[in-house]
């Protein structure tokens, strides 16, 4: 491994690992409309709010994706696991339990989908595997927190957001590393 790539992989790691509280941080202090007791939201379409932390849970499914990439699958297991205590940590009370689990389910689901489409179609696996996580973590999220999906939407799209945003930096990265004659991890 080079020194550029294993760097590029700790950047991603990092980077990783704050977009967790980032996602805290929003939820309760960034949006168009905050709601007294509630999370701060913004829209992510025409008459669809969401939480405004969607937005880095998005980015985080496409970072673990990038710390695979550069540090090896060992890497992306143990970005994981920490998340997930992160998560828990960081998660208000009534929200730890579907926090983590939301967290450790669609992050495992984004690897899971992701490992056997990397080597074949780089930017097909960031994509297919963000969907299938984002997917997951709204939905366990959603109804673990609140027994319910009523803003399944609003959790998606924000999320889906990220993930289409990161496309072309994706690309762009695997032309890069067929330039340098890198293949993935």
């Amino acid at each position: 491994m080079t020194d550029t790539r294993r760097l590029e992989g700790l950047l991603a790691l990092i980077a990783f690992g704050l977009t967790i509280p980032a996602a805290n941080w929003l939820i309760g202090n960034l949006g168009t409309v905050c709601v007294a007791q509630g999370p701060c939201l913004i829209p992510v379409a025409p008459g669809i709010l969401a939480p405004s932390g969607v937005l880095m849970i998005g980015l985080a499914l496409v970072l673990r994706d990038l710390v695979q990439r550069r540090l090896g699958l060992g890497f992306a297991w143990m970005a994981i696991l920490a998340g997930t205590a992160l998560s828990a940590l960081l998660a208000p009370p009534s929200l730890v339990l579907a926090s983590a689990t939301a967290f450790l389910v669609s992050e495992t689901v984004d690897l899971a989908v992701y490992t056997p489409l990397q080597r074949r179609n780089l930017v097909l696996a960031v994509l297919a595997s963000g969907l299938a996580g984002l997917v997951v973590d709204s939905v366990f999220f959603l109804l673990i927190a609140f027994g319910d999906l009523s803003f399944l939407a609003g959790q998606v799209l924000g999320k889906l957001w990220m993930v289409l945003l990161a496309l072309p930096l994706t690309a762009w990265l695997r032309r890069a590393d067929a330039r340098r004659g890198i293949l993935p991890a």
